[in-house]
């Protein structure tokens, strides 16, 4: 995208977002280029997106351990005669 300088003070907000996001802002004087917005992060390549991907889909695949029962779980709390420990 290009866009003047003049006209980009007042879009200042919205470029730095579609920068962020991996567009490429050309700021433009007389017609000319001037100066380029671009975000400080790289975009992630498409072999780090997929084994993001991959991860993330073989953590949510492991099964949760077990933990106490519940309804055993107020045992703690009170003593044999039923009163608060």
């Amino acid at each position: 995208m290009e866009i003047s300088v003049s006209d980009a003070k007042a879009q200042l907000t919205d470029l730095v977002r579609r920068a962020e996001s991996g567009e490429e802002v050309v700021l433009t004087r007389h017609g000319q280029p001037a100066a380029k917005i671009v975000s400080v992060k790289p975009k992630p390549t498409a072999a780090e997106k997929h084994a993001l991907i991959t991860r993330i889909m073989e953590e949510g695949s492991k099964k949760a351990l077990p933990g106490p029962c519940a309804a055993r779980s107020q045992d703690y709390l009170y003593g044999d005669d039923g009163l608060p420990a």
